[in-house]
């Protein structure tokens, strides 16, 4: 929480998990880069990892992207090829700079399954993100 912006989240499945992650700096404000960190412990093996990424803008759907991070063959993410139970820690810069986000609420979901037909959620998080002051 800072003074420009407000950042939470919750699990949306039932499921306990072990899950952190960390974004510095908690502003929106003339900062073009984030420094994001992230660590988790699956539930089960990363062979394959589809993620889907919603985001609604006060209401409006803003954004539905999809992609397969993990496929098991030449996987380019760190995360692929984890064990259940192994400690996933990564870091990695989000550049802010190619994003505006208006004054708002922002309603996030995050999900990832481990099959393409999207029946096996491994990670579901409901997040919340509120904009208190246009960075125009």
């Amino acid at each position: 929480m800072s003074s420009d912006l407000e950042l939470s989240y919750t699990f949306c499945d039932s499921m306990a998990h072990d899950f952190m992650f960390n974004l510095t700096p908690c502003s929106i404000m003339n900062k073009p880069i984030w420094n994001l960190a992230l660590t988790w412990i699956p539930r089960s093996d990363i062979t394959f990892l589809k993620v889907i990424f919603r985001v609604w803008y006060n209401g409006a759907k803003a954004l539905h992207w999809k992609e397969v991070l993990c496929s098991g063959v030449d996987d380019e993410y760190s995360v692929c090829g984890r064990l259940k139970g192994e400690t996933v820690a990564t870091a990695f810069d989000i550049k802010g700079a190619r994003i505006s986000f208006p004054k708002g609420n922002y309603d996030i979901v995050l999900q990832g399954f481990s099959d393409d037909s999207e029946n096996n959620m491994i990670m579901c998080l409901n997040l919340t993100m509120i904009v208190k002051q246009d960075p125009f």
